[in-house]
């Protein structure tokens, strides 16, 4: 095995827990003192693939339907979601975000995003971060065509 893809593995993995930990240390926005982290996650997921079923949502944040029937409930009450049945299967249902919802994610991302930008301001040049999104964009089509195999 190639030294520098385990290598490449660590740092991303040392990234994503060190980087979620501090963001949700330091970034300040109001939704994220109103809703856990999983729950703004699970808006998120629902924003970005919506309709979806519930238990795609389980799938994707790697927990069991009970823990996804919990959040979803308290985000159904909050007015952020809206289960809907499918179109075609009544048995089947779907959740959606509200507009509230859709305000929520927009918020939590603004508060994230200017976090970073500020983070990264003087450290990363204009090259680097291309490099990024550039691997990043790579990566991502690759685990897609993997997942589409299963």
């Amino acid at each position: 095995m190639d030294k520098r893809l385990i290598e490449a593995v660590e740092l991303f993995e040392d990234v994503m827990v060190f980087g979620t930990e501090r963001v949700l240390k330091n970034v300040k926005a109001e939704v994220w003192q109103e809703y856990s982290p999983e729950q703004i996650q699970m808006l998120k997921l629902v924003s970005k693939n919506g309709p979806i079923p519930a238990g795609m949502i389980a799938e994707l944040q790697c927990v069991h339907k009970s823990a996804v029937s919990n959040r979803l409930k308290k985000l159904e009450e909050k007015k952020l979601i809206e289960i809907v049945k499918a179109e075609g299967d009544q048995r089947s249902k779907l959740v959606c975000l509200t507009e509230e919802g859709h305000r929520v994610v927009t918020e939590s991302d603004q508060a994230v995003y200017a976090y970073i930008e500020a983070l990264f301001a003087d450290q990363v040049k204009e090259e680097e971060l291309d490099q990024f999104l550039m691997m990043f964009r790579k990566i991502r089509s690759i685990l897609k065509l993997e997942g589409e195999k299963e």
